[in-house]
């Protein structure tokens, strides 16, 4: 009797130790699941981190840059003085194109981005507010446009619209100045409009360019 005793102690040892052989080797592949999981989501915090500094610095450095460039002479710009203030009821014959100054509605263009062209006289409204105006001749690539519309968005004192008279690609307008540009990417063109929304040329600063009319 002992003997059959021992035997199936013995077995029930021998089992328990497979058991506890398995159990012990599960927890070792469930420690180096988790290791491997959340090693990987630490290298992967580690890199998102690194991108996003990397973009805030770069988005940083490049507005920096955009700020000392709008302090100095851009290139290509064309001025022009003595422009009349008055409203009127008709349409203005401007020498510009579009115009930058001079009769204008007596209603203004609320800023922001309209994808058909806007109300000449109205418009040069909102640049005597201060507003920079970007037009753009129609049939330019979904590519430049997508370029233009992120640059001006999120600009309270910034219209954009196509301007089917114009021959330039892209003309940045404020009031008393024009630079036209070939490219949608001229890198004139953000440094034109930090120089000249809400700029020193502006007749009546801090007049508002929402509360308008839309287009």
């Amino acid at each position: 009797m002992n003997d059959a005793n021992d035997h199936q102690a013995q077995r029930q040892a021998e089992r328990q130790a497979k058991v506890n052989a398995v159990l012990t080797a599960h927890r070792r592949k469930q420690r180096n699941r988790s290791l491997f999981v959340y090693g990987g989501l630490g290298l992967l915090a580690i890199a998102v981190i690194t991108i996003v500094a990397f973009v805030v610095t770069g988005s940083v450095q490049s507005r920096t840059a955009t700020e000392e460039a709008a302090k100095k002479p851009i290139a290509g710009i064309e001025t022009y003085s003595n422009l009349t203030r008055n409203h009127v009821k008709t349409a203005v014959g401007y020498p510009q194109v579009p115009g930058v100054g001079g009769d204008h509605s007596a209603t203004w263009t609320n800023c922001g981005t309209y994808p058909e062209p806007v109300n000449e006289e109205r418009a040069v409204h909102s640049l005597e507010h201060g507003a920079v105006w970007i037009t753009y001749k129609p049939g330019i690539s979904p590519t430049d446009l997508g370029t233009l519309t992120t640059l001006v968005k999120n600009k309270p004192y910034v219209l954009l619209s196509p301007n089917p008279d114009q021959t330039s690609a892209v003309t940045a307008s404020a009031w008393g100045t024009q630079l036209n540009v070939p490219s949608a990417d001229d890198s004139r063109l953000p440094v034109f409009i930090k120089a000249y929304a809400m700029g020193p040329q502006t007749p009546e600063p801090g007049a508002a360019c929402s509360g308008g009319t839309n287009g």
